[in-house]
């Protein structure tokens, strides 16, 4: 029995990145083998234990044979005889399949190393085309090393492409989709990873909302970059400057979809794509099973943000629609995230990303004021009811105007 340190480990340590986490092989033993040894089985799909002292993962070495379309349409094959090289040889991309003996000699058999060095997102061998998983990891991968330099070897975008137009990406069920978008959305370049998914032509098949707004024009003098997908993208990618939160870049990604069913008589304006965005929100959300908290934030970007582009020339009743719109007095924290989408919207504009945006300050100065006026007390002062309610917004009205009165406007 021997144990290989293998995968992202080796591809890490090489490039000079933190190792996070460390997967192992182990060629030559059998389940019982491994019991015996006191490791814990946990693999549900193919053997894979947990280390009785480290608690890191050890796999079996397997091969893999397709048998159905889709990502779960694997026969998996594990036996003492199957070799390292047989396993790296499933694997999607060089750079994932070297691995390291006990003594720390690398092992190498498809170039991941000279890739590295080269830059080089190569496939290892055809069967790549098995997986379609593997469209959205390339993708992301991409994401993660786009600012070292990284592409995607020709013969692999091929082979993507093929994957597309196969329909296997189609066999992608949503929880997988959703799972690669997410980490996808936490990489050093969120929209490198929408970009290539475009290149192959798996986003019109995977988000064809996102893939709609491209070539749809927006105003010049509000948008220099004009094309609708081009600024989302923008948008998207200013919220790593922005140390912005996972749900508050999905919200960035979908906060303009309503443009994607403008009727082109109307371009370059877009009425209204508000609010048919935050319905386009919703289905998409629930297309993909995405969780409440990035559905209930994406939409009510969508819907608000426009107004919040507004918000230093609106009255002070309208700023308290707002806040009361978004449920900003129970969910102060969901209200700010919100506001910083926007903000990445208005720095995802060609020449204007460094822009001055003081509309947060405005709404949370409001927000501030109107959270002083205690309803509390004035249910002590005997309102009750519509009465109360009623009451509580003549004087939170109240505060806000008194709070932004030496404030002008823009």
């Amino acid at each position: 029995m021997k144990n290989y340190l293998v995968g992202g480990a080796i591809r890490d340590e090489l490039l000079g990145r933190p190792v996070k986490e460390r997967d192992w092989v182990v060629v030559g033993a059998t389940p019982e083998a491994l019991v015996e040894r006191g490791f814990t089985p946990v693999g549900k799909d193919f053997p894979v234990f947990l280390h009785p002292e480290t608690r890191e993962e050890y796999a079996l070495a397997r091969t893999e044979r397709k048998t159905a379309a889709g990502y779960r349409g694997f026969q998996v094959h594990t036996d003492p005889d199957v070799s390292l090289e047989e396993d790296l040889a499933r694997r999607d991309l060089t750079i994932n399949a070297m691995a390291r003996d006990r003594h720390g000699a690398l092992v190498d058999p498809f170039g991941g190393a000279a890739d590295l060095r080269n830059r080089w997102l190569r496939h290892v061998s055809p069967a790549f085309v098995e997986d379609p998983v593997r469209v959205l990891r390339i993708a992301r991968f991409q994401a993660r090393y786009h600012h070292l330099g990284f592409r995607i070897a020709p013969a692999t975008l091929a082979l993507l492409r093929e994957l597309v137009d196969s329909g296997e990406v189609d066999a992608l069920v949503p929880e997988r989709v959703w799972a690669e978008t997410l980490k996808a959305l936490a990489e050093p370049h969120p929209a490198v990873f929408f970009l290539a998914l475009r290149e192959c032509g798996a986003l019109t098949r995977i988000f064809p909302e996102l893939e709609r707004l491209f070539g749809i024009p927006q105003p010049a003098r509000y948008h220099p970059e004009v094309d609708t997908g081009d600024h989302v993208l923008r948008a998207l990618q200013s919220t790593v400057a922005l140390d912005a939160d996972l749900p508050t870049r999905f919200a960035v990604l979908v906060h303009d979809l309503g443009k994607g069913s403008t009727p082109p008589r109307h371009w370059p304006r877009h009425p209204d794509h508000e609010e048919c965005g935050a319905e386009m929100v919703l289905t998409l959300a629930a297309r993909l099973k995405i969780p409440n908290e990035f559905r209930a934030l994406g939409s009510m970007t969508a819907q608000e943000h426009t107004r919040v582009h507004r918000s230093l020339e609106a009255h002070p009743g309208t700023l308290l629609e707002i806040l009361e719109r978004t449920d900003a007095f129970r969910r102060p924290q969901r209200f700010r995230q919100m506001l910083l989408a926007c903000e990445a919207d208005a720095r995802g504009r060609l020449g204007l990303e460094q822009r001055d945006y003081p509309q947060p300050a405005r709404l949370l100065q409001a927000l501030a004021a109107a959270e002083g006026v205690s309803g509390k007390a004035l249910a002590e002062e005997g309102y009750q009811g519509k009465e109360l309610a009623a009451k509580l917004r003549v004087r939170r009205l109240r505060a806000v105007t008194a709070a932004l009165r030496d404030q002008p406007s823009r």
